[in-house]
């Protein structure tokens, strides 16, 4: 490897790093503000998860994507790594301001809104991917709107299994049903699967099925989870429905942390991936050595475990006053939306996506419960964060070609 590819490379972890104490928050602050764990036991809790994260996600379609950002073609073979280099200083430099000013703006955005500057400067418009540009930027709207409904549902959902409510009752079967149907569909597959190969290949095989659909094993045990305990909400008075509430906002916590370190750890893992290409190391996304996915998601873990306490009183407590029942409405629905966009290789923020659940569970109790000035502060913040990031890169990769 080249000095400045393994300056790139170094750059992007530290990127990575910055990014686990930046959004931090988004993992821990419903968490904190709840008072279920203590702020140094809940950023030891999202750090660890953050990192689970590489046992579970294995197709790093986010990844793929946000290296498809660029088309290397057009901004030139020799500018690409100047073009990932000043990306990466710009979207740093960005974190840390919004950072300093306890602005909870979205790291994904400002990495890709970074890495597209960057190429728009070397290669004009045509450099970059159109498609992926307006994949990522509807999901500024689409991923909060789609945690606060999410968010909304769930917290009726529960309201009305503790009123002893019988259309809880029986949406909660339903989901019963249809998460027993999916592990049953995927548990036969498996045998059939395994009855057609030998005692090695079927190992093999089986080792590859389940590592391509544990994510989706795990959303259904955890939707499992809180389907059986809403049926068993309406037996339990106020006091006894909060202390369970907190126990399950330990598990809520843990799969948001999770979706967390595996949409965000991706994006850095696809810049990697991009700068290896361009300096001839692999020939394409696929031949991404293993080394890149283990250090993004622990650089991403040990970033969360650095904190990040500015942005945790924004989310925790400014947008609307949280409960641990609401803290748990939140987070599943901020897990859900976070699985499924992975699985749809759309690099979504997390940001976004969470603080939209948290105003769909304080809608939940009167619209005026949720701090709009806060929010539309925060929108203004999101909608400026890949035009900046962009005219920084761009700024940076012309100074950078002066050398």
């Amino acid at each position: 490897m080249t000095t400045f590819l393994i300056s790139i490379i170094a750059l992007a972890l530290i990127f990575d790093f910055i990014n686990g104490f930046h959004d931090a928050a988004n993992s821990i602050a419903t968490v904190v503000s709840t008072k279920v764990l203590t702020p140094f036991q809940a950023v030891l809790w999202a750090a660890v998860f953050n990192s689970v994260a590489f046992f579970i996600f294995k197709d790093h379609g986010v990844a793929d994507t946000v290296a498809k950002t660029v088309k290397p073609e057009i901004a030139g073979a020799t500018n690409m790594m100047t073009v990932i280099f000043s990306g990466l200083i710009a979207a740093i430099t960005w974190n840390l301001l919004t950072w300093w000013f306890g602005i909870p703006s979205s790291s994904s955005h400002t990495l890709i809104g970074g890495f597209a500057g960057a190429a728009i400067a070397a290669g004009g418009f045509g450099a970059v991917n159109s498609t992926v540009i307006i994949k990522t930027a509807s999901f500024i709207f689409l991923a909060p709107v789609v945690g606060m409904i999410m968010a909304f549902i769930m917290s009726l959902w529960f309201l009305s299994s503790f009123k002893k409510g019988w259309t809880s009752k029986i949406f909660s079967v339903i989901i019963i049903i249809l998460v027993f149907v999916f592990l049953y569909r995927n548990l036969e597959f498996s045998k059939d699967v395994l009855s057609k190969k030998t005692h090695y290949e079927s190992y093999v095989a089986q080792v590859i099925f389940y590592s391509k659909n544990f994510k989706w094993i795990l959303l259904a045990l955890i939707l499992l989870i809180m389907a059986v305990f809403s049926l068993y909400l309406s037996q339990l008075n106020a006091h006894k429905s909060n202390q369970w509430f907190k126990k399950l906002q330990l598990i809520s916590s843990a799969a948001f942390s999770i979706g967390h370190g595996g949409n965000d750890a991706q994006k850095v893992m696809g810049i990697i991936t991009a700068a290896l290409i361009a300096g001839g190391n692999i020939t394409s996304f696929h031949d991404m050595p293993n080394w890149v996915p283990i250090a993004c998601y622990v650089a991403i873990g040990l970033g969360t475990m650095s904190g990040g306490w500015k942005i945790v009183k924004t989310m925790g407590t400014k947008i609307t006053k949280v409960t641990p029942f609401e803290g748990v409405a939140a987070e599943t629905a901020g897990a859900v939306t976070l699985f499924v966009t992975e699985a749809l290789k759309i690099p979504v923020s997390t940001t976004h996506t969470i603080t939209g659940s948290i105003m769909g569970v304080g809608a939940t109790k009167r619209l005026s419960a949720v701090r709009w000035g806060v929010t539309i502060n925060l929108i203004w913040a999101w909608i400026l964060t890949i035009p900046i990031s962009g005219l920084l890169a761009a700024g940076v990769y012309f100074v950078v070609r002066l050398f």
